[in-house]
């Protein structure tokens, strides 16, 4: 291991510097607003406020699979939050999810507006407004949410934990890199052992726990997050790579993945969805711009 200068931590914590890295001018150690900015209202029930991270992703394709099965009440207009421009710390959007992390889901469709936010929870209030994509029998649910609840406290070890160190801190530090590197790949090998006896997540069926799952560690089994596929070795995890193949292909997720995103092909990117006819506008030239 690199030899490195031994830090000591102080007796009290101050934040006097930038934490450093690619997102360090939107890290800060309080909540709370920013600025005055109310989050646009369109004219479907549920409103959603996003970025088509993984997070986001997770909710879109979710909206999109609903639509699909002949759900209308499902139709949605999305707004686009740039996180890196400070957005997710207007008032409105503060005022839907007070921790400042996208996505948000404000749901309309009643005589009083709900908010949801964490992308589970989102997932789980769709899935039970609409009855479906989450099991009713008690041992399928709870096989379900069990993998649900799997993936919200698996990812931060993969996000915040090798993707910071390993794609975005200032430099590189050895030590860390190699513990959730570890981490990750101990991940990969939980699903795919689940994934060499299963047909999906949770068993026979698409579920949300799918969902919830596959924008994260598809996106990691084909090289994509994080650039760190050749690092991990990814193809060597067979089963995964079968199940992030054949959930790419649904219509329903090629188009929840285009949803508020501002990065790849432009063919690829649809900033806002207002309307299913959004999806046959290829460009960004072509879509409204947000405000």
């Amino acid at each position: 291991m690199t030899d490195t200068p031994e830090y000591v931590p102080p007796k009290v914590w101050t934040w006097n510097k930038e934490s450093g890295g690619r997102f360090a001018n939107i890290n800060r150690p309080i909540a709370g607003p920013t600025h005055d900015k109310a989050l646009p209202v369109g004219k479907h029930p549920l409103q959603l406020y996003s970025l088509a991270t993984p997070n986001g992703v997770k909710v879109t394709v979710m909206l999109e699979e609903l639509l699909a099965l002949g759900h209308s009440g499902a139709e949605y207009d999305a707004w686009l939050i740039n996180i890196g421009s400070g957005d997710q710390f207007g008032s409105g959007f503060v005022d839907a999810n007070p921790n400042s992390k996208i996505p948000a889901l404000v749901d309309r469709s009643g005589p009083e507006p709900i908010r949801i936010f964490e992308s589970g929870a989102i997932l789980v209030h769709l899935a039970e407004k609409f009855g479906a994509f989450l099991p009713t029998e008690p041992a399928a649910r709870a096989e379900c949410l069990s993998w649900l609840f799997w993936q919200m406290g698996s990812a931060p070890y993969l996000g915040g934990g090798l993707g910071h160190f390993y794609a975005y801190a200032p430099f590189k530090i050895e030590y860390a890199i190699d513990r959730f590197a570890m981490e990750v790949k101990r991940q990969l090998d939980v699903l795919d052992r689940r994934l060499a006896e299963s047909e999906f997540i949770a068993g026979a069926d698409y579920t949300i726990a799918d969902m919830a799952i596959w924008p994260w560690y598809g996106s990691l089994a084909k090289g994509v997050l994080y650039e760190a596929g050749e690092f991990l070795s990814v193809q060597d995890y067979k089963h995964v790579q079968r199940w992030t193949d054949a959930i790419a292909e649904r219509p329903a997720v090629k188009r929840g993945r285009m949803v508020n995103r501002t990065f790849g092909e432009l063919s690829s990117q649809l900033l806002e969805r207002h309307d299913a006819s959004d999806f046959e506008l290829k460009t960004r030239d072509k879509l409204p711009k947000p405000e």
